[in-house]
């Protein structure tokens, strides 16, 4: 299949679409309040936050207007719920029938007052939960109202509780539970990961669901699913790995939906209720930075997907990036504007991604609104890999991320001149040649990066309007392929010694040598002992965390052995192998000490290399702990879709430590926090630099900001309860890198309104 054919799919087509789009009248063209009413999607008032993100269409956008440009500067905290523990949460709480949920106590499930903050019941976590739905919760309720659920996943398995008490529904699958490495087409004795930590979106009696797969070889598929809210049986199924048969199959090597993994969609989708179609964003196949065993453009890797809602079927796709060996994931939900084009009303879908273009589509047709035009791009060098020989750009909007990283933009900030010597020198001798310079076994720059661009939560719409606002970041990488040792070669000394092998085969490309890792982004394992203990070791290296790459086909012995290595124990303790049944991994074993051994799946026609390269994520950060190129590292980009043009871009945040020497509007690096927009023309966000501030939606302008306890990440809430609007943020997101710094910072969540008529 040439890239002509992949550079738009279609299957399937609306009817009547003409009717849709009459022409309107002159006051509707002006955008007055009974436009914007008229224009919202059936059932997607936006009044409310019931759904993770405020809606199903995944808008983070708030039809109230009680708080607006007039009065946000009297903003004020209105209750504060205390998690109760020091653990690191970002959840998006959801409200509904005067019930705000919220995820607080050892990852348990509260329930609280919408309008006080006070406790009204609390479902306790599954023991020893190792994933856990952790940005968000689904709520659905029948059309009646009669039954109300609150959906989630924990340790791989859906689960339904009744919302009104917190209790487990046990007719929901099997005594209350449905296991998710059920049905994938594998083993899933072989599935570590599955399981997002985003949640699904609920759609008329259906719960539907994406995936998290590892970023590693031998991942799990991503398939995007959907189960009965009432029984937990699962309806449709999407492969986004093609089977024999399905449109794609033919992009893949033979065979590879039995061993490939990825092309997930692990942060959010967007629905559009009229029409019944879910907007369904995908990740990159993996392993990330090499594809020999999965030549050809992978669809549906790094795809938005148009899907009938109700049944699964593919209604049209476009594939963003061809054969991903970037790790250029999609990674933000889409967006459902309507907007101004061609003189016309058009109903358009936007997906931003970490490339930091900004992708605009029909969202009946598929059609892109703007030119996408297929640039040739160069091949890799590296054995065995087959770089796809295009890549799409699209011509409109422009990108709201720097794409490139010269010289001429390493940061000014660097203090020590050999550390900014040595940046310079690795710029000017790495491969440097743009978006798509493949990685290579010499050092190549990667600009967003992995971690840059646009993230999950990054974008917030008008869906009424047509403005689209993007949070982005600059993150330089350094990739650079080096040959998987630990396939060729098996350790056998000491427990420790084997351990110390593991992490040189498998953890060094990013936290180094010294374990010292590049805080924040990557952090130190020196005594991470003081931190995590060893079931949450094990858990980390089975199922990865954050950009960290889990590795399921680690054996028990050897993730024991690792755990010996990093806890550096006494020789008795490591030689005694820890004891049996510490991590939960049982009994160790001895035999075949290798990482991703092959699968016992039957080898299929096209067979996985023999060799395999590895890269770190190649942070590109200063001994400061930021990245190496200059200022700012965080933005919020403001574009107007009528036009696709940018009306504003502004710093997010500061680094406090450099505020503090006057060094202002930076951006705070590393954010991956959801802005929300209201219809009383704010912004508003919540950073890590622990401050919630609110802009104007027109100008950028800071209107107004809170200093809070802890760092913040994820996106706030809006919703209104008694004639009062409320924005409730997640005051908890302390990560301690240096255990030299042990401290507890103890989070909570955070209610701001305006003071009630006569004081509070």
């Amino acid at each position: 299949m040439g890239p002509r054919t992949l550079e738009h799919g279609s299957a399937g087509r609306f009817s009547g679409v003409a009717a849709r789009f009459r022409a309107v009248v002159v006051a509707l063209f002006l955008g007055c309040l009974m436009f914007a009413a008229q224009s919202l999607p059936a059932g997607q008032s936006h009044t409310t936050w019931s759904d993770y993100g405020g809606a199903p269409d995944s808008s983070q956008y708030s039809a109230l207007g009680l708080i607006n440009r007039s009065n946000v500067s009297r903003l004020q905290i209105a209750w504060t719920f205390p998690t109760g523990d020091d653990n690191r949460y970002f959840f998006n709480p959801i409200q509904a029938h005067g019930l705000t949920y919220v995820l607080a106590e050892d990852n348990s499930i509260v329930a609280l007052n919408a309008e006080t903050g006070k406790q009204v019941w609390v479902h306790p976590a599954d023991p020893h939960t190792e994933i856990l739905m952790d940005r968000g919760i689904n709520y659905w309720e029948s059309k009646d109202g009669r039954e109300r659920r609150l959906l989630f996943a924990s340790n791989h398995f859906l689960q339904a509780i009744d919302a009104r008490t917190g209790k487990s529904i046990l007719s929901f699958g099997v005594s209350g539970r449905v296991d998710l490495k059920q049905g994938l087409g594998r083993d899933p004795r072989t599935l570590s990961l599955v399981q997002s930590t985003s949640p699904g979106r609920v759609f008329e009696d259906l719960l539907i669901l994406g995936s998290a797969t590892n970023q590693g070889y031998g991942s799990a598929p991503g398939d995007i699913r959907a189960f009965d809210v009432r029984t937990g049986k699962l309806v449709w199924t999407f492969h986004t790995i093609p089977h024999p048969g399905e449109t794609g199959y033919d992009t893949w090597p033979k065979d590879a939906w039995k061993r490939v993994g990825g092309a997930n969609c692990w942060s959010g989708m967007a629905l559009d209720e009229k029409r019944a179609i879910v907007y369904v964003p995908t990740a990159s196949a993996k392993y990330n930075f090499y594809g020999a065993d999965r030549h050809g453009a992978d669809l549906f890797a790094d795809c938005l997907l148009a899907l009938n809602a109700r049944t699964g079927k593919l209604l049209w796709y476009f594939q963003m990036v061809h054969h991903d060996i970037w790790d250029y994931d999609n990674a933000a939900a889409p967006k459902l504007l309507t907007v101004w084009h061609d003189g016309r009303k058009v109903d358009a879908v936007a997906q931003v991604g970490k490339t930091g273009f900004v992708w605009v589509f029909n969202r009946v047709t598929g059609k892109p609104l703007w030119p996408i035009e297929e640039r040739p791009e160069p091949a890799s060098d590296v054995p065995g890999e087959e770089t796809w020989p295009t890549q799409p750009f699209p011509l409109k909007p422009p990108p709201f991320a720097r794409q490139t990283f010269t010289v001429a933009d390493l940061s000014p900030l660097i203090a020590d001149p050999q550390e900014a010597e040595r940046f310079r020198r690795e710029i000017e001798t790495s491969r440097n040649g743009g978006l798509f310079t493949p990685p290579a076994l010499a050092d190549t720059m990667e600009m967003p990066g992995n971690s840059g661009g646009a993230n999950w939560g990054s974008a917030a719409a008008d869906p009424a309007g047509s403005s689209l606002y993007v949070l982005s970041m600059d993150l330089p990488c350094m990739l650079k392929l080096e040959r998987d040792e630990s396939r060729d070669a098996s350790p056998g000394g000491s427990i420790a010694q084997d351990g110390h092998f593991i992490f040189e085969s498998n953890c060094r490309l990013c936290h180094g040598a010294d374990l010292k890792g590049s805080p924040p982004a990557i952090p130190s394992l020196v005594g991470i002992g003081a931190r995590l203990t060893r079931e949450e070791i094990a858990a980390t290296v089975r199922q990865g965390r954050g950009p960290m790459p889990g590795f399921p086909k680690l054996e028990d012995a050897d993730v024991r052995a690792l755990i010996a290595f990093l806890l550096d124990p006494s020789p008795a303790e490591a030689e005694s192998g820890l004891g049996a049944g510490d991590a939960g991994l049982g009994q160790p074993s001895r035999a075949n000490r290798r990482i991703d051994s092959p699968s016992s799946e039957p080898r299929s026609a096209s067979p996985e290399p023999t060799t395999r390269y590895l890269s770190g994520f190649g942070f590109m950060l200063t001994s400061a702990g930021v990245p190496a190129i200059k200022p700012p590292w965080s933005s919020l980009t403001a574009y107007d879709m009528d036009t696709g043009s940018i009306k504003w871009q502004i710093p997010v945040g500061d680094v406090p430590e450099l505020a503090a020497k006057g060094i202002r509007n930076t951006g705070y690096p590393f954010v991956k926090t959801g802005p929300v927009v209201t219809a009383g023309g704010l912004i508003f966000t919540a950073t890590r630099d622990h401050m919630v501030r609110a802009y104007d939606a027109d100008t950028g302008k800071v209107l107004w900001e809170k200093r809070l306890d802890a760092p913040l990440q994820g996106m706030p809430s809006v919703y209104e309860v008694n004639g009062r609007e409320y924005l409730v943020v997640c005051d908890a997101a302390p990560e301690v890198s240096d255990p030299a710094a042990q401290t507890h910072i103890r989070g909570a969540y955070v209610a701001f309104a305006l003071p009630r008529s006569g004081g509070e």
